[in-house]
């Protein structure tokens, strides 16, 4: 098992033992023990891996952090729209470049498309990445649904495809992605609506969050929070396309395509880092 994929296995066991004693705060040592590791140990994978203090970190795997940040990292779209924010984003220190397929690309499945996917790690576990010569065109979680599940969600979106295992043919935008320098670019296919709303979504910052309902203003629908909430759960872009930093009005997390677990480890650790990073 490599370094971030044995990191977020360990993440995955505290935040298990978190939910499972909510209201305990249960202290350095008793969660050390949960996931194996000695206190000293976990404490020193914890803080290299986000840069914080497992104590601090514990806070922001609380269920009630998301209503913390919807009180103090609340982004208001039509800003970040405004400033010319919606045509490219500085997200995880990387540029990144997208494009939406025309609707005519999308009607068609996929058809004629020759698409290259590949595994890859990451800091929330293992990553399916899929693209074309234009793009990411998909990236999932498979940590919490198996990697089966993950591969057969990501290829039904285009049907008519053929996928040839390549990871060499993107490897430069994953690396991207993970921080390491360059630009990734993105291919996105999906209808009007739907493009729409993950532009809004590309437009808040990490370490910050908004509510479905501001999104659904900032593309001009206000009553259609149910419809963005469905588009949300469609971006085929994981993480790059951050619909993790959507959450509901009240500060509920909401739904999580590849599962709730990794939403909150995803908010968890974009604080972490902006908090470093101050």
């Amino acid at each position: 098992m490599t370094n971030n994929a044995y990191h977020y296995d360990l993440i995955a066991r505290a935040l298990a033992y978190i939910d499972q004693h909510a209201g305990e705060n249960p202290g350095l040592n008793e969660i050390a023990d949960a996931t194996g590791l000695s206190p000293a140990h976990f404490q020193r994978v914890f803080s290299r891996w986000v840069g914080v203090s497992p104590k601090r970190y514990q806070q922001y795997l609380m269920l009630d952090h998301a209503k913390t940040l919807l009180q103090q990292r609340y982004s208001v779209l039509d800003t970040a729209l405004e400033t010319g924010l919606s045509g490219s984003s500085r997200l995880h220190d990387l540029f990144l470049r997208w494009e939406a397929m025309s609707p005519g690309e999308y009607a068609l499945k996929g058809r004629g498309l020759l698409m290259d996917f590949g595994w890859f790690d990451s800091p929330f576990g293992e990553m399916l990445v899929m693209a074309t010569p234009r793009g990411i065109c998909g990236m999932a979680f498979s940590a919490d649904c198996g990697r089966d599940a993950a591969f057969a969600d990501m290829t039904a979106r285009w049907p008519e495809a053929e996928f040839v295992e390549n990871p060499m043919a993107m490897g430069a935008w994953v690396d991207a992605a993970l921080g390491k320098g360059g630009e990734a670019r993105l291919l996105l296919s999906g209808a009007p609506f739907q493009i729409k709303v993950w532009e809004a979504l590309l437009s808040i910052p990490s370490g910050h969050v908004t509510s479905y309902s501001e999104i659904a203003k900032s593309v001009g629908k206000p009553k259609a929070v149910r419809a963005v909430g469905t588009a949300v759960g469609r971006n085929p872009v994981s993480w790059l396309i951050p619909c993790h930093r959507a959450l509901q009005k009240s500060g509920g997390l909401g739904g999580y395509h590849w599962g709730l677990p990794i939403k909150r480890a995803l908010l968890a650790w974009e604080s972490a880092r902006l908090e470093a990073a101050e």
